[in-house]
C-alpha cells in the first residue's frame, strides 16, 4: 500500500468522526441489554443482573455505521479457461486498486415494553449484499413475567430468559464477536471467520443461568432464513421424496465466571442440527456481505450478471460456504480467557451435511484463535491483536481443500462509541483444482475501518 494513502485517509476519517457527539444515556433505560458501544465488548448472553429500574415504556433508537478503506492485492495460478458467452479467460482476476468500499449502516430500535420485557428490531439500511434497506429481524425477550402474578414464576425467572422471534441463531460464541453490516464495533478485526456461522431464523431460545456461572440454552427454529408456506418442489436425492421442513434444534452448555477482579473464564459447547430442510443457511445467512471486496472475481462474469450491481453478484469474498442446505449437523466449542487486558478467544468446529441433490454427507472443520491485548489498564481503549483461522472442507465438485488466514490488528476507541482499527491480512487457498479460479489463490494487504455504535 502506498504510504500517501495511509497519511491522507487516517487523519481524514478521524477528523470526520470527531465531529460526532453521541449520548449513552438512552441505553440506561433498557433492561437486560447489550450496549452498542465499547461497553458491549465481550458481552455474550445478556446478564440476569437487574440493574435498571423500570419507569414505563421506553424507546431507544440507535445505529451502527462503518467506513472501510481497502488496500488488498490478490493472485492465483488457475489454468486459463474460456466459457461460451464470456470474453477472455474467466479465471483471470479483477484488477484491484486502493480505495473506499460502500459504507454500511444499521438502524436499531429497542423498546422497553414492560418490566423485564424488551423488544429489538434491527434494520440493514445499506450493505454490500443488499444495497436497499432490509429488515434483518426482531425479537422479544422475557426476563420477567410479572403479568402472570405468580410468585413461583417470578422466582423461576430470576434464572431464566426467553427470546422469541426472527433472531440470530445462538450457535457458538463467535456470532457475538462478528461484524454484522454496519455493526463492526464488537469485532477486533475487519472480517469474520472464513466459514461464517450466522443466520437469522424464526424460533425460540430458552436460557437457564446458575449463580455458579453454569448455564444452559435450548432452542427450536424453523431452520430457514426466509419463511414460506409453500410445499417444496425439490426432491431429496436420498429418499426420492419432496424435501421436508424439519425444525432445527440447537443447544448450548457453558460456564462463564469472573473468577476474581483480574481473571474471567468462559467455556461453551454448542450444537445445531436439522435432518431435512428446504434451504438452510447456517453457513451463509449473512445478508450484508464480506468486508473484503472483489478478491477472486472475474470481470467478464461480473459484467454479465443480471443483478443491478456487480458488487452483489459475488458478495462473500474471502469466505467459504460448504453448501449444506438440506441436512446439517454442526458442533462448536469456544474458550474465552481474559486476564486483565490480555484476552484469548478460541474456536473449534466440526460440521457435516449435504445438499438436496447429494446422497451422502460431506464435512468441514474450522479452527480459529484470537489473542488480544487491551490497554491502558484503566480504560482499555487501545488494543493490538492477532488471529489465525484455518478451514478444511470437502466441497461439492471440488474435493478436499484448505484455506488459511492470518490477521493482525491495531485499534482505538476514540470515545466509547467511536472506533478506529487497522488490519493486515494474508489468506491462502490450497488444494483447489487447476481449473478453479481459487487454484493457488492468495491475497494480502491492509484494511482501515472506522466504526460508530450507539
Amino acid at each position: 500500500m502506498k504510504i500517501k494513502y495511509l497519511a491522507l485517509v487516517g487523519p481524514m476519517i478521524i477528523a470526520g468522526l470527531s465531529l460526532v457527539s453521541i449520548s449513552a444515556k438512552a441505553q440506561e433505560t433498557i433492561q437486560y441489554f447489550r450496549p452498542n458501544g465499547q461497553a458491549g465488548i465481550n458481552v455474550f448472553e445478556t446478564s440476569k443482573n437487574d440493574t435498571v429500574k423500570f419507569n414505563g415504556l421506553k424507546v431507544k433508537v440507535g445505529g451502527n455505521f462503518e467506513l472501510t478503506f481497502q488496500a488488498l492485492g490478490q493472485s492465483n495460478t488457475a489454468a486459463p479457461l474460456t466459457k461460451p458467452g464470456f470474453t477472455g479467460n474467466v479465471n483471470s482476476l479483477i484488477q484491484l486498486t486502493h480505495g473506499f468500499q460502500l459504507p454500511m449502516a444499521n438502524l436499531n430500535i429497542d423498546v422497553q415494553l414492560a418490566d423485564g420485557i424488551r423488544m429489538n428490531l434491527t434494520n440493514y439500511l445499506a450493505s454490500r449484499h443488499h444495497e436497499d434497506s432490509w429488515v434483518k429481524g426482531g425479537y422479544i425477550q422475557f426476563d420477567k413475567l410479572t403479568f402472570l402474578h405468580s410468585e413461583l414464576v417470578d422466582n423461576i425467572m430470576k434464572s431464566v430468559s426467553i427470546r422469541i422471534g426472527q433472531n440470530d441463531v445462538d450457535y457458538g460464541d463467535q456470532h457475538y464477536r462478528r461484524s454484522d453490516g454496519g455493526n463492526t464495533i464488537y469485532n477486533p478485526f475487519v472480517e469474520n471467520y472464513i466459514m461464517d456461522e450466522f443466520s437469522t431464523e424464526l424460533g425460540a431460545q430458552f436460557y437457564y443461568f446458575n449463580k455458579s456461572g453454569f448455564f444452559l440454552m435450548g432452542g427450536l427454529t424453523d431452520g430457514l432464513l426466509s419463511e414460506t408456506v409453500v410445499a417444496s418442489a425439490k426432491v431429496d436425492a436420498t429418499t426420492g421424496k419432496p424435501l421436508k421442513y424439519d425444525p432445527a434444534i440447537l443447544g448450548k452448555i457453558g460456564f462463564d465466571k469472573q473468577i476474581n477482579k483480574d481473571f474471567r473464564f468462559r467455556l461453551t459447547g454448542s450444537v445445531y442440527t436439522v435432518n431435512s430442510d428446504y434451504s438452510n443457511t447456517l453457513m451463509g445467512g449473512d445478508r450484508t456481505g464480506s468486508h473484503y471486496y472483489n478478491l477472486f472475481e472475474n470481470q467478464a462474469v461480473a459484467s454479465a450478471t443480471t443483478l443491478n450491481d456487480a458488487i452483489d453478484y459475488s458478495p462473500f469474498s474471502g469466505r467459504v460456504n460448504p453448501g449444506f442446505s438440506n441436512e446439517i449437523h454442526s458442533f462448536m466449542g469456544n474458550l474465552f480467557l481474559k486476564y486483565q487486558g490480555l484476552e484469548f478467544f478460541g474456536t473449534a468446529e466440526n460440521t457435516t451435511g449435504r445438499g438436496a441433490a447429494e446422497t451422502s454427507n460431506r464435512w468441514a472443520t474450522q479452527f480459529a484463535g484470537d489473542l488480544i491485548y487491551r490497554f491502558p489498564e484503566n480504560t482499555q481503549n487501545f488494543w493490538v491483536g492477532v488471529r489465525y483461522n484455518t478451514l478444511k472442507a470437502d466441497l461439492l465438485g471440488t474435493g478436499d481443500v484448505t484455506v488459511d488466514r492470518t490477521a493482525g490488528s491495531f485499534g482505538w476507541f476514540m470515545t466509547k462509541h467511536i472506533m478506529m482499527k487497522a488490519e493486515y491480512v494474508s489468506q491462502k487457498y490450497l488444494d483447489y483444482p487447476t481449473a478453479n479460479i481459487l487454484n493457488g489463490g492468495k491475497f494480502q494487504g491492509v484494511m482501515l475501518e472506522a466504526s460508530i455504535g450507539f
